[in-house]
């Protein structure tokens, strides 16, 4: 079932589609979600909180489901900055002050953006894997050979055959992601075929195109994130209380994410969900759901 009906509310550059469940009174949550996921991660976990008495939110990420870009000229940007200042925008056309934010994979990555630009407005994170902002002139530097291989769709996606791939083979592609990235869970193929509409919005794969080239220095950012993204670069510490969400069953492989610890210089826990893969909140709902409940206090 989905969280609510999608509502819609524009900021400078995008026409937002959310859903929103639980006490409009109540303490703001904003769960955003992955590539090549939306916002049916969240649902078990929407009514967990909800269930606790929050306001939670789970907006369509740029280029995914009903969210759209206001002008034509705007840069189909999926680079790190342009994430997570989609957060703050979507929270300043929300009138939301200040939110616990939770998120994996690119979500994961928007919500410690916003954490660590803009700390005053983000009560605590729960992200996925430790400390994913992207070291983008470290991108250069090879892996092991075993986990470079599992980046196979990263390198596809930097060629113009990749890109024709996804726009021909976007279902078959990322279904494929799905079960690769949790071997363990039984209910990919159903739960997909419930996100895979989300994948066929217009600018789709020119955001995701965008984003893997970005993150490698293959593309150009839009000019107006320049500034941030130079402070991302600086490799800021997150200050806000986190809880860092290792997936014990990922087929992206295992991280622990104690190792990234030295990056968040406020309170920090880890927590291990033994059986989930890549898309946590949906293979295991109630462990993600008391990651956050956990900084509410």
């Amino acid at each position: 079932m989905p969280i609510s009906d999608v509502a819609f509310v524009d900021t400078p550059l995008l026409r937002f589609g959310y859903e929103e469940v639980g006490d409009p009174k109540g303490r703001p949550i904003i769960l955003l979600h992955g590539f090549p996921y939306d916002v049916r991660s969240y649902d078990r976990v929407a009514s967990i909180l909800a269930d606790a008495g929050m306001r939670v939110i789970a907006p369509y990420l740029r280029g995914f489901g009903p969210t759209r870009f206001r002008s034509e000229q705007t840069p189909r940007s999926g680079q790190q900055a342009a994430l997570g200042r989609d957060v703050i925008d979507l929270m300043d056309a929300l009138g939301i002050e200040r939110a616990i934010v939770a998120g994996y994979d690119w979500g994961g990555r928007a919500a410690s953006v916003a954490a660590a630009l803009f700390p005053e407005r983000i009560d605590g994170l729960v992200t996925v894997s430790g400390y994913p902002i992207q070291d983008i002139a470290g991108s250069v530097e090879p892996d092991l050979p075993a986990e470079e291989k599992l980046s196979w769709y990263q390198y596809y996606f930097h060629s113009e055959r990749g890109r024709r791939g996804l726009e021909q083979y976007r279902e078959d592609l990322c279904r494929g992601l799905w079960r690769d990235w949790s071997p363990e869970w039984s209910e990919a193929d159903t739960a997909f075929a419930d996100t895979a509409a989300s994948l066929h919005n217009p600018d789709f794969v020119d955001v995701v195109i965008h984003s893997y080239r970005h993150r490698c220095g293959l593309a150009e950012g839009d000019p107006r994130y320049d500034e941030l993204e130079e402070r991302l670069a600086r490799r800021p510490t997150i200050t806000v209380p986190t809880v860092s969400v290792d997936s014990g069953a990922d087929g992206f492989g295992w991280f622990d994410s104690s190792e990234h610890a030295s990056h968040f210089s406020g309170p920090f826990r880890r927590v291990v969900l033994p059986g989930a893969g890549h898309n946590p909140p949906q293979e295991d709902p109630e462990g993600f759901g008391d990651a956050v409940l956990s900084l509410i206090g």
